[in-house]
């Protein structure tokens, strides 16, 4: 059972990884001013969603796992929002 719960601790960090690394592609478009590749709608509520689920994890959860992947993931969703802005309002 210790074996299953140490695999489940490391899949969980490379999920957690592999998302990150997803959000690659579109936060280098958008840097670069290449195309208007993330919708701003779509990640206001997912930046929202990411932030709550990242303050849940710093104040109420003690798991400092948690609390990177769910950094991460919310750095990642912000990232994309501000830039995906910026590009919005560039070509305006």
């Amino acid at each position: 059972m210790n074996i299953l719960l140490q695999a489940l601790i490391v899949a969980y960090a490379c999920t957690g990884i592999i998302a990150t690394i997803g959000y690659w592609p579109t936060i280098k478009d958008l840097y670069h001013y290449k195309k208007q590749s993330a919708n701003v709608n779509s990640y206001i509520i997912w930046t929202l969603s990411a932030m709550i689920t990242f303050l849940y994890a710093l104040f109420i959860l003690q798991d400092l796992l948690v609390r990177i992947v769910t950094g991460l993931n919310f750095a990642s969703c912000f990232l994309i929002l501000i830039l995906s802005i910026n590009l919005k309002n560039k070509k305006r």
